[in-house]
């Protein structure tokens, strides 16, 4: 076949098309037309668009219908082709000579003179389609409706007059654009209840079955939004900048009005974590040269890349402290919700010296716009050991090598009352009790190692004199736990080594020399303090309280295990390990609590006695806000069904607490429920509920004692007698 042949069988096929479509679209239009009379607009549209799609679906077929058979035959119809127009679509290898003659004579002859293939157009059946389809959309639009309609038969009454139905929400369509900076795509949706980013630009379209005169948007505390009608549909935009609770109004009245709820999320501000070091503060090694730090900032929308780090040097001891403030930007690598910064710290390049301390803080800003919100992390402290520190000479260095070992005792009776409590069932009674007074020994053991730490005397007979040998080290784990009890032999030896019991004051008596260095003679000679608190110990008052603290419920704990009762042992035994973390991470931290620059000192007022312009340090005391009793009347009224509570009441008094209420919308939604619907007991309830959340608890008071009766009476007579 070719190409003029097959050119002239696409025009036909086209021509095909056309006349089918142009026959059935009038009629499409027509029924359209008619069932928009009867439904309205959205049927009008479905039934529109049916009806061309079956119109364009019969037009395809008909002009497929056009096939190869077809062509041959309306080749044929024509001289030209000389009834061969078969040969042109047969295979060359299946003509005998003479076909293959006839073949190409024949095409010769199409291509010199092709015949008109195209079927011609009906010119009738297209006007009579447009007439007919004119005159039915005609009728379809004048054709009266509602109350004014006329009746089908001049004789037969009129039916009766229908109401107008109120409007009712047929569609809706909310669309949400979130701010730019969250990153979040606008969607829409067609439920009118949401949860959406603060500062969120929202966009109604809603739809009617029948178009009222006005419609609006009427928000929990008052406020309306007017819904403009863009054709059929009614629009409007708010940005949601707090939570809110709506309902559609409009003029008629909708036959079904409800709440719908609309939840803002705000944008939370980023969180800095510390990944390096692993601690707050470090204790520098001799000699250490850098000090790498790394940071890990989230959020829940993306962090900024760049972040400052302000790196703070305190220089000095005592009140001769002084601060130097360096800020170092860095850039962060990760996604944006969750990046990390790293810096190693150059110390020489600081200026930090032995006996300094270093201070870290990082500081990042999120994607917020407008105004960015700032997050810091904690601060983590290099401390740099002085010389004195690394010499570790002294009394000093002893009682810091000696603590650590002592910290780890009370954890261990912990774990062996607890142990101990498991076993109760599989020991007898006495053994139980047995074990428990050999925890309890340990436990009086420890306390009183940590008595001398206060300047206390030890408990127990005369004792030697301690020597080098005895003093407990934190190389030797013995000393921390491994405590002989009463039973055992070498306990009095033990307890007289670790604790300096009752022993003289003079030289040693196994007649060595004394060693100069040697921690044993030096505490003998110099450190040997046990009756004066002060100067027994070189903690600061502080600590040394809270060692106090941790001695008294280490008491208490040793009462109840000689007892018999680890249970109740295990209370004060906490609360002393407690005490004691807190003792072994006691250090003095100095910190810039306040900007570098301090308000100028006026000099001109020193020692004058003047106290024009100054604030009163006394502390105002706050009233307690008492309930409102006019809610509190409401929230008793709704315990019955029947009654009629203050809603406007209420309602003004959710809108002046609504910032310190936990859940404001669900009290708002109770409220606007009841208002509703007055007469459901159901909704009393809930609303009493929501309301009891609300309201402030009065404090607990102090009860007023009861009458006595006869015999109390005599009694507090007899009291007063009494001289």
């Amino acid at each position: 076949m070719n190409a003029a042949i097959q050119h002239a069988w696409q025009r036909a096929r086209r021509r095909q098309w056309w006349i089918t479509t142009l026959l059935a679209v009038p009629a499409a239009l027509a029924i359209s037309a008619v069932a928009w009379r009867l439904a309205g607009f959205n049927a009008a549209t479905v039934v529109l668009l049916s009806t061309l799609l079956v119109s364009v679906g019969v037009a395809t077929w008909r002009a497929r219908g056009l096939d190869r058979q077809w062509l041959v035959r309306r080749l044929n119809d024509h001289p030209v082709a000389q009834d061969s127009a078969d040969l042109l679509f047969a295979p060359p290898a299946a003509l005998n000579p003479l076909q293959q003659r006839q073949r190409t004579h024949v095409a010769a002859a199409l291509q010199a003179r092709m015949p008109e293939l195209r079927p011609r157009w009906p010119r009738r059946w297209l006007l009579a389609s447009v007439i007919t389809s004119l005159v039915v959309m005609a009728l379809a639009l004048s054709w009266p409706r509602g109350h004014n309609a006329a009746p089908l038969f001049p004789g037969a009454a009129a039916p009766p007059a229908t109401p107008a139905q109120p409007p009712q929400l047929r569609s809706a369509r909310l669309e949400i654009t979130a701010p730019a900076y969250t990153g979040q795509a606008a969607r829409v949706q067609s439920t009118l209840d949401g949860k959406v980013p603060q500062d969120s630009r929202l966009h109604w379209s809603l739809r009617f079955s029948a178009q009222p005169q006005a419609a609006a948007l009427q928000f929990h505390d008052g406020q309306r939004i007017a819904l403009q009608r863009d054709g059929d549909q009614w629009t409007t935009q708010w940005t949601a900048t707090r939570p809110a609770l709506y309902r559609v109004v409009t003029e008629p009245a909708l036959r079904d009005t409800r709440l719908y709820r609309l939840d803002v999320v705000p944008d939370r501000p980023p969180v800095v974590r510390v990944i390096a070091p692993d601690r707050s503060l470090v204790l520098g090694t001799p000699g250490q040269r850098q000090w790498p730090l790394q940071f890990e900032a989230t959020d829940d929308y993306g962090v900024v890349a760049a972040a400052q780090l302000k790196v703070t040097l305190a220089q000095g001891s005592g009140e001769n402290i002084t601060f130097r403030e360096q800020t170092f930007n860095l850039v962060g690598t990760g996604p944006a919700t969750q990046r990390r910064f790293a810096r190693t710290l150059d110390l020489a390049a600081l200026g930090a010296t032995e006996g300094n301390d270093v201070i870290a803080q990082l500081t990042v800003r999120d994607t917020h716009t407008p105004g960015a919100q700032t997050a810091q992390s904690s601060s983590v402290i290099l401390r740099l050991p002085s010389a004195a520190e690394i010499q570790g000479t002294d009394m000093e260095g002893m009682v810091k090598k000696t603590l650590p070992a002592y910290f780890r005792s009370q954890r261990q009776i912990i774990i062996d009352a607890e142990a101990l409590i498991k076993q109760r069932r599989q020991l007898p009674a006495e053994e139980f009790v047995k074990r428990a007074d050999a925890i309890g020994v340990d436990q009086r053991i420890l306390r009183l190692r940590y008595g001398q730490f206060l300047g206390e005397e030890s408990e127990g007979g005369a004792k030697p004199p301690p020597t080098s040998d005895a003093l407990p080290t934190s190389d030797t784990p013995a000393a921390a736990h491994d405590d002989d009890h009463d039973h055992d032999g070498d306990h009095a030896r033990t307890q007289a080594q670790a604790g300096h019991d009752d022993h003289d004051h003079g030289a040693p008596t196994d007649g060595s020399a004394p060693v100069f260095g040697s921690a044993t003679d030096v505490l003998s000679e110099y450190g040997h303090t046990h009756d004066h608190a002060e100067a027994a110990t070189l903690l600061d008052p502080k600590t040394r309280a809270t060692l106090k603290a941790a001695l008294d419920q280490m008491w208490s704990s040793e009462g109840e295990l000689r007892q018999g009762q680890p249970e109740r042992a295990l209370p004060y035994a906490y609360k002393a390990l407690g005490f004691i973390k807190e003792v072994q991470q006691a250090e003095r931290i100095y910190l810039a609590r306040v900007g570098l620059e301090l308000p100028p000192i006026d000099e001109s007022r020193r020692m004058s006695g003047d106290r024009a312009d100054l604030a009163s340090r006394t502390l105002p005391l706050r009233a307690l806000e008492a309930p409102d009793q006019a809610i509190v009347q409401v929230w008793q009224q709704l315990a019955d069904p029947a009654s009629a509570p203050d809603l406007d009441a209420l309602t003004h008094w959710l809108r002046r607490n609504e910032a310190r209420l936990p859940d404001p919308l669900s009290l708002a939604a109770a409220i606007e429920t009841l208002r509703i619907t007055p007469d459901c007991a159901d909704c009393h309830q809930a609303l009493r509920a929501q309301l009891w959340r609300a309201l402030l608890r009065p404090l607990p008071q102090v009860a007023r004692r009861n009458a006595p009766d006869a015999m109390g009476q005599r009694y507090l007579d007899a009291l007063e007698a009494t001289p």
